[in-house]
């Protein structure tokens, strides 16, 4: 090939490799691991989608939750653990997507945050390995938000925006908050409220129980709770994760404390704070009150989301807003296992969705006039395996605002979603499932926002 071919070749190369790093999102994770073994789960689990994100940072914060163990420490080298496995099963993983970062990478942005936890954790002379990272991945010249997914406690993050406060002013405190997305597990630190209180206009989902309820019932327990828990069973995790699965399946802990679901095995408390922002389809990172596998939240004041409920089988909670999805993100968990061990052909691949001739995994927009119908059209779609696909269309009630209206032909390629006379405008959000019949079978999702003017 001319050497100018070759720097054409090159740079074109380049631009979709840089293009395909843009449409990932940044995930930075601050995780108690050392305590319940549900963080290792966790990250176990996060190890096989790390081709989704760009993660930028895996911070150990104060192991445990507060005064489960006897000695204040952080655990990174369970995190590096975790990694070595990983980079172990890369290869393999490597031949069915693209974007798995290399183990090198992934250890380079392994940090230690402090022991200690709480408010007087934080100030001056408090500044760790872990709070200095977060400032610097914030700081990065980037057009995507930092997400920050809190599995463990918050201090570490307090104390780089106490830092930043002092150093750059109010003035430079607001520009670096508007640049955070943040997801917290819980409030496990206790200190959420003077958090929101002295560093203002966060983009922030807690997802935690209301005060005075069953701490049980909070969204993020949907993952391990409700539904059907035979999914989260030592028999499954054996058959799909632990056993014959190579290195990083081995890893996983297979006992936790997951009351009233019966089985002690997943329990995997953290991970609906990345799924949040996992781009596959059902959910908008950008939008808490859509709902997806990370659960479904509303805007309490100003940023400030909490769990909201779903609904299924005559049950109301926000326990669904995860659990209602999890034979799919069990069924996917599974399916990437496999590819831990397998090559392309011998392993499942989920389907490609195209809707109204429009491909992504980010919703799709339409608008319809209310008493006419709109044509919805999967046309296109495919499974990379050649499998049979089956088509479900569904209006998701909760985040709609116009629900009046009922899908023809919900099961074929190409359905109509009829809308009744009305004088209300609204949006209907209608969800496509795309599933296919291999094993596991692998779903596919698309969300279409209808507009409805009267």
């Amino acid at each position: 090939m001319p050497i100018r071919l070759l720097a054409i070749a090159l740079v074109c190369l380049l631009t979709l490799s840089s293009a395909a790093a843009e449409s990932r999102p940044r995930l930075l994770v601050l995780t108690d691991i050392g305590g319940d073994p549900d963080d290792q789960q966790s990250m176990i689990r996060l190890m096989l989608y790390a081709n989704e994100f760009d993660i930028e940072g895996l911070i150990a914060s104060a192991s445990g939750t507060p005064g489960e163990l006897k000695e204040k420490v952080t655990k990174p080298e369970l995190i590096r653990n975790t990694i070595e496995a990983y980079g172990e099963v890369r290869p393999k993983l490597v031949q069915h997507a693209k974007g798995y970062p290399t183990k090198e990478e992934l250890l380079a942005v392994v940090k230690s945050g402090n022991p200690n936890r709480g408010l007087e954790a934080i100030g001056e002379g408090k500044d760790t390995e872990g709070s200095r990272w977060i400032i610097a991945m914030a700081d990065q010249k980037d057009s995507r938000p930092l997400n920050i997914s809190i599995w463990g406690g918050q201090t570490d993050l307090a104390q780089a925006l106490w830092r930043v406060r002092q150093d750059r002013g109010e003035a430079g405190l607001k520009t670096f908050i508007s640049k955070l997305r943040i997801y917290d597990i819980n409030d496990q630190d206790k200190i959420v409220d003077w958090v929101w209180a002295e560093f203002p206009g966060m983009w922030y989902i807690l997802a935690s129980a209301p005060k005075g309820k069953d701490k049980r019932t909070g969204a993020y327990r949907g993952v391990y709770l409700g539904g059907d828990e035979s999914l989260t069973s030592a028999d499954w995790i054996n058959a799909h994760v632990k056993e014959n699965h190579g290195p990083l399946g081995a890893l996983y802990p297979m006992k936790t404390y997951t009351a009233p679901n019966p089985h002690k095995t997943m329990k995997e408390g953290d991970t609906p704070s990345w799924f949040y922002f996992l781009p596959n389809g059902p959910g908008d990172d950008s939008h808490p009150e859509f709902g997806g596998w990370g659960g479904r939240f509303m805007i309490e004041k100003e940023s400030i989301y909490r769990d909201a409920a779903d609904s299924l089988d005559d049950i109301t909670e926000p326990r669904i807003g995860v659990s209602r999805w999890r034979p799919a993100f069990q069924n996917d968990f599974a399916a990437r296992m496999d590819w831990c061990v397998n090559d392309f052909d011998k392993a499942n691949h989920a389907p490609k969705v195209v809707v109204n001739k429009s491909k992504g995994s980010q919703p799709l927009k339409l608008t319809a006039k209310a008493g006419s119908s709109l044509k919805l059209d999967a046309a296109g779609t495919a499974d990379p395996d050649d499998d049979i696909i089956l088509y479900k269309w569904w209006i998701y009630a909760e985040p709609s605002t116009q629900t009046v209206a009922k899908i023809e032909s919900a099961n074929r390629t190409q359905a109509k979603l009829v809308v009744p006379p009305t004088k209300n405008p609204g949006d209907i959000h209608v969800i496509l499932e795309v599933t296919d019949n291999g094993a596991p079978a692998l779903t596919t999702y698309r969300r279409v926002i209808v507009s409805v003017t009267p």
